[in-house]
Formats: structure tokens, sequence, C-alpha cells
């Protein structure tokens, strides 16, 4: 069975190497899902490593909904990841109903050739599961990363196992999300060839801060933080008159 780590700098990707590890899925920023790493992690990676990498491709925390500016960024990211060498993408579309977009997730698809394409945990989202992976199927990527629709794969194992059944071996599917030394097991007994993990573990480097940088009221899935154009104008407004 293939572990796959999900890596989110480059001491861990470091860390993943020298661990063992057959693979990384290279993102930063775990807290909100990961987002796709900087060009200068990702080459650090590339040129210094051996692993084979992956690599997030998501422009922003939130949903999975994407404008077509978004959708230009994340075009020109897997054209960058591609020059830089890595093995694979690791991306996804889905339209406001969270139904995959199946015009914008082919064309990525398409653009990541020669490379795998795995489509990412948005699949857990999707409303029917099944008619998801089939389209997938489809559409030629070769993985699909989920928790089997739950908060965690080990809950969601009985849908992981109906997923598998159905796919005959056309797609490969990727457990994911809390996945642990503790219930790994359950994984490869249940007949998966690879699992994705972050097994991570947290590192007190400096004392406590005076202020956090955090700002809760950006964690919402069903919203996106976006600069107020009229809020701007009122503010620039102010500084002009006064």
């Amino acid at each position: 069975m293939k572990l796959e780590i999900c890596a989110n700098s480059y001491q861990s990707a470091k860390n993943a190497q020298e661990a063992g590890a057959h693979r990384i899925e290279l993102c930063c920023e775990l807290a909100i899902g990961g987002i796709t790493p900087s060009y200068g992690l990702l080459k650090k990676v590339i040129e210094t490593l051996t692993i084979e990498t992956g690599v997030l491709i998501r422009p922003r925390s939130g949903n999975f909904t994407y404008s077509e500016d978004e959708f230009e960024i994340m075009k020109t990211n897997i054209e960058l990841s591609k020059t830089l060498g890595v093995s694979g993408i690791v991306s996804g579309v889905l339209n406001a109903d969270n139904t995959i977009d199946l015009k914008r997730t082919e064309e990525l698809i398409a653009l990541s050739e020669p490379l795998t394409f795995t489509f990412h945990r948005a699949f857990d989202w999707v409303p029917n599961p099944e008619e998801a992976m089939m389209q997938l199927i489809a559409l030629g990527a070769q993985r699909i990363l989920t928790s089997g629709q739950n908060s965690s794969a080990e809950k969601g194992l009985l849908q992981l196992k109906k997923l598998k059944e159905k796919a005959k071996g056309r797609i490969s599917i990727l457990p994911g999300g809390g996945i642990s030394v503790e219930n790994a097991m359950l994984f490869k007994k249940a007949g998966f060839k690879e699992i994705h993990a972050s097994l991570t573990q947290l590192e007190k480097v400096n004392n406590e801060p005076q202020i956090s940088m955090n700002s809760p009221s950006h964690f919402n899935e069903t919203h996106r933080a976006l600069s107020d154009t009229k809020k701007i104008k009122q503010l620039l407004s102010q500084l002009i008159n006064e």
C-alpha cells in the first residue's frame, strides 16, 4: 500500500521523504483545507528532493466555484508546475450547486497531461458521488481524493468501499481525512491501494504573541472574502477630502 503525505511546507516534504513516504501532495495552509503552494516552495522541493510530488491547484480557501479570473490563475499554476517537473496535479472545480463543473475540470485535466490528475476533496461536496465518479472516469482523471463524504475517512469507509467497488479499477479511490497510525490498517484490509494523510504534529516555535493574526470571520466555506470596491472608494474619499 502506498502512503501519500499532505505536506504543507518544505520541512514537511523533506520529513515525508526521509520517513519513506511514497508521494506527497504539496500545498500550504492546512487550516483552510490547503491552497496552492508558492512558486519558491514548489521549486525548492522539486530541485532538492526526489519524492514523487503532486501539487494542489486551489487559488483560495472557501468553496470550489471559481470566477473566470481565478480559473485562469489555476491554469497558469498548472503550466508553471509542469515546467518545474512535478509528477501530478491535484485540483477540481464545482458548479454553484456543488455538482462537478465538467467543462472546466475537463480543461484542467487536458492541461495537466501527461501528468496524473487527482480530483481533490471537493468531491466530498457533490450531491451524487457515484454519478460524479463516473463523470470523472469519462473525463480521464486518474484518482479521487475523498473522505467518503464524511468528517473523516474512517467514518466514510462504507461509502469509500462502495465507490471502489463501482470504480472497478477504472479510477483510484484515495481515502483521505483523519487517517492516522491507529486506523490506517482499516483501509489496507478493505483493499485500498493507497491512502492520504497529513500525520502532523504541532511544534512550538515562539512565545504567545500579544495579538493574533488569525481572523475567524474569514473561515466560512459558503462565502469568499473580497476587497470591497464601495468601501475602498468611501475611505479614499475621506482621505482626499480631509
